[in-house]
C-alpha cells in the first residue's frame, strides 16, 4: 500500500509542476503584473489545471469583492 501512496503523491506533484510551468509561460509571474483577486485566482486555477492547459483549457476567474464603506 505504501508504494501506491507514493506514486499518487508523485503524480500530484508532477501535475502541479506542469501547471506552474504553464502559468509561467502565460506570464502570470512577474513584478509588472497587477496583484488582485482575479490575477491570483487565474494563476492558482492555471496551476491546478496542470496538463489540461496544454489541451486548450484556459481557466479564468471573476472576483466580486465587497468594497469597504467610507
Amino acid at each position: 500500500m505504501q508504494r501506491g501512496g507514493g506514486l499518487i503523491t508523485l503524480l500530484v506533484i508532477a501535475w502541479l509542476v506542469i501547471g506552474a510551468v504553464a502559468a509561467g509561460q502565460r506570464g502570470y509571474y512577474g513584478d509588472d503584473r497587477e496583484l488582485s483577486c482575479k490575477t491570483a485566482g487565474d494563476t492558482v486555477l492555471t496551476i491546478v489545471a496542470g496538463p489540461l492547459n496544454y489541451l486548450g483549457v484556459n481557466p479564468k476567474i471573476t472576483c466580486d469583492l465587497p468594497e469597504p464603506s467610507e
